[in-house]
């Protein structure tokens, strides 16, 4: 009944020929393999992409569970990304896995940078930033800018519960996100004009602190926020690649 059937029918309908030949030799590189980041690179994978680079450090956790697309209780305790590449190659065979098992810190950033563009022949089309480190964000913001490499970087998704206040937009015109707030701020500051962040703007969930006497309070996230995050990211990324409604 499915013999004639592909992976690629559906997406063909939507993309075009031309707009399907430029996802399968697009290369894209995505930092971080948490909840935003294991559902972008599968949305990306199931999206045709040709060559995907991951790069994390972590292992699964039994708290992953409840929101990251690599996490099932068959996977706590295994790297992230041999998780991931396995996932990838499930959904597209055809695809080339580029995985590093590295923390990315702005001290170690141009080098690891320099080690998968030498594995990618040069060339990377795309980066989204998955990844919760402020300081390592500022500094791939630079990068991206310096180098002129399309880049998209996740905001906060704890103590958020409402989807529909999700917006992608230039981080100089980002509001009521804490987060946000912070990489605007340092963005003026290190020169960095733009920034094409995918963040919301609704008002944080208020949770208890997390020790009598701590400013900080306990952050929470949803089951259904981080991969919709992932997803709306994965969607920018396919659309400018494969030139469709931008």
């Amino acid at each position: 009944m499915h013999e004639h059937e592909t992976a690629t029918d559906k997406l063909r309908i939507i993309m075009g020929d031309e707009g399907l030949a430029r996802l399968q030799t697009a290369t894209v590189m995505v930092f971080g393999c948490g909840g935003v980041g294991s559902s972008c690179v599968e949305a990306l994978a199931r999206g045709c992409i040709g060559k995907l680079v991951i790069v994390d450090k972590d292992v699964v956790a039994p708290s992953n569970i409840n929101r990251q697309a690599i996490a099932f209780t068959s996977t706590v305790g295994r790297r992230k990304i041999d998780v991931m590449s396995g996932m990838i190659a499930d959904i597209n065979p055809l695809c080339t896995v580029i995985a590093r098992d590295a923390f990315v810190l702005p001290e170690n950033l141009e080098a690891l940078m320099s080690d998968c563009l030498a594995a990618c022949n040069g060339s990377i089309d795309y980066i989204v930033d998955a990844i919760d480190t402020v300081s390592t964000k500022l500094a791939l913001a630079a990068y991206a800018q310096e180098h002129d490499i399309p880049l998209i970087s996740s905001m906060g998704a704890a103590n958020k519960l409402h989807p529909e206040c999700l917006h992608i937009a230039d981080i100089h015109d980002t509001s009521r996100d804490p987060l946000s707030r912070i990489m605007r701020k340092e963005c003026r500051r290190r020169g960095i004009r733009h920034l094409t962040v995918l963040y919301s703007d609704e008002e944080p969930v208020r949770t208890a602190k997390r020790e009598p006497g701590r400013e900080r309070t306990e952050l929470g996230t949803a089951s259904f926020m981080p991969p919709i995050m992932g997803q709306m990211i994965a969607g920018e990324v396919i659309r400018r690649i494969a030139g469709v409604s931008c």
